[in-house]
């Protein structure tokens, strides 16, 4: 959206068709510039024409969409309905809408997963001249039919082309069979894939299409490096790199688990850290980025689902933990810095069999990334400190007379030799030994526990030796291969 500016009565905004009333809720809320999405589409949509709007993240089509729906919603009856791909930033168009609208006695309503259906119900009752949704949600609400769409003149598709990598199209084809056809359709996008070209084909009238840059461009304002670091090396360079940029710094990693992992990480490495995935709650995802805008949390770890969500103003650091599987993702997740003009930088940790992916964003991007040399002095391995847990679910510590498991909940009955330890009045699962030798010549054998009998299968083990990690097997673990040699000169 377009940057709050100290002091401003809208002027800028003038010569774009914008009612005078609006324009002062502009100036009142320190609009001054519009960025050059907002200029180009603004005319265009307010005269109530079809657009396709394509622009990189982060250059204000919150307000390129926002102001023509408002104004023509103040002069027409109907409503305007805006799908979002992800709850997060549903929740910041609606804001952003509210805080323009609310003078001009628009209401709004959002519709995301997460939330209470029986409050989005009731604010569904109240008439809402502009309901802001993720396709699901909505989709839920029109199955249960605590939704009309009948009178919707306004349709917006913002971020398409994330909501059809996430697999929203089918969702979004029935929303489209189901608003009326006589409507105004906008849609933005970052990139114009082939469905894009279909929807738009299908579904939009005559569209005029705005595009501020290629598909692909990023944004001059973001210095980006890569370093190619071995895997069991990442954890340490993120380490080295916090340690040389201050800022608030936004993490990206291919999974929820290595999401939660390098929280933990950063956590101990003294910084201020929280993470954003599918697997948290509405609750957490909101006081995750919360706690980020606020600079509670110096470092936010979060996953491709949520790239577009994240709407932060101020970002000096993107890094790019894992190389993201489509190149497209690399240009959303690095536009969360350098935006409204801001200076950003973005780091890539290519491990050295990544050479193609790379090749894949360079090609899209058309930029080469410059290769910065590793570190002679990284910092060291830190211990992993063991958070809070859940107090039903213990910590990690050996047990007295035994060779160590995972101490679960009191009354539990462990397998031979130590190991997990199950609920109250329960049996022991898995067994590892910690580096123990075996003494089994075969077949069936029992060995003795401090509560219970547990009785151990496998073939002969004589002789052989645990690692310390506590997994059985050959002496020295598993054979590492050595990485693929990586396809740029380093």
């Amino acid at each position: 959206m377009s940057q709050p500016l100290p002091s401003g009565d809208g002027q800028a905004f003038h010569g774009l068709g914008i009612a005078p009333k609006l324009l002062e809720i502009l100036g009142k809320h320190n609009y001054q510039v519009p960025t050059p999405i907002q200029h180009k589409s603004i005319p265009v949509s307010i005269e109530g024409k079809d657009m396709i709007g394509i622009a990189q993240t982060g250059t204000g089509k919150t307000l390129a969409f926002g102001v023509p729906m408002l104004q023509r919603l103040a002069i027409h009856k109907g409503r305007g309905l805006a799908l979002l791909p992800t709850r997060e930033l549903a929740l910041q168009v609606d804001e952003t809408l509210h805080k323009i609208g609310k003078d001009m006695g628009i209401r709004t309503a959002v519709l995301i997963g997460g939330a209470s259906m029986r409050q989005q119900i009731d604010n569904l009752r109240r008439n809402p001249h502009v309901i802001v949704a993720t396709p699901g949600r909505l989709i839920d609400h029109l199955q249960q039919k605590t939704v009309d769409l009948s009178d919707v003149k306004i349709l917006v598709l913002d971020e398409a082309d994330r909501m059809l990598d996430m697999g929203f199209l089918p969702q979004i084809n029935r929303i489209l069979r189901t608003v009326p056809k006589e409507r105004q359709t906008m849609l933005f996008s970052a990139t114009m894939p082939e469905d894009i070209v279909s929807i738009a084909a299908n579904h939009m009238k005559t569209p005029v299409r705005v595009e501020i840059a290629r598909q692909g461009s990023l944004a001059d304002t973001v210095a980006q490096e890569m370093y190619v670091v071995r895997k069991d090396q990442k954890i340490r360079l993120l380490d080295k790199v916090l340690e040389e940029h201050k800022g608030s710094v936004l993490v990206f990693t291919r999974t929820k688990f290595s999401a939660k992992k390098i929280a933990r990480a950063v956590r101990g490495m003294g910084h201020g850290a929280d993470e954003i995935h599918s697997n948290r709650s509405l609750n957490q995802r909101k006081a995750a980025l919360e706690g980020f805008k606020t600079g509670k949390h110096r470092v936010l770890v979060a996953t491709d689902i949520a790239a577009r969500g994240i709407d932060v103003t101020g970002i000096e650091l993107v890094i790019n933990f894992d190389v993201p599987e489509n190149p497209d993702d690399y240009v959303h997740r690095i536009g969360r810095t350098g935006r409204a003009g801001r200076l950003g930088k973005a780091i890539t940790f290519a491990q050295p069999d990544q050479g193609s992916e790379v090749r894949d964003i360079e090609r899209l991007t058309r930029k080469m990334l410059p290769i910065t040399p590793m570190p002679k002095d990284l910092p060291p391995d830190r211990p992993m400190h063991h958070e809070a847990e859940r107090p039903d679910l213990g910590v990690w510590q050996p047990r007295s007379g035994s060779r160590g498991g995972y101490q679960g909940r009191s009354g539990g009955h462990g397998g031979s030799r130590g190991g997990y330890q199950g609920r109250s009045g329960g049996q022991g699962g898995y067994a590892p030994r910690q580096g123990g030798s075996g003494s089994h010549s075969g077949g069936h054998s029992q060995a003795s526990s401090s509560s219970h009998q547990g009785q151990s299968q496998g073939a002969s083990q004589s002789g052989s030796h645990g690692r310390s990690s506590g997994f059985g097997g050959k002496k020295g673990g598993k054979r590492r291969m050595p990485p693929k040699k990586f396809y740029y000169a380093i």
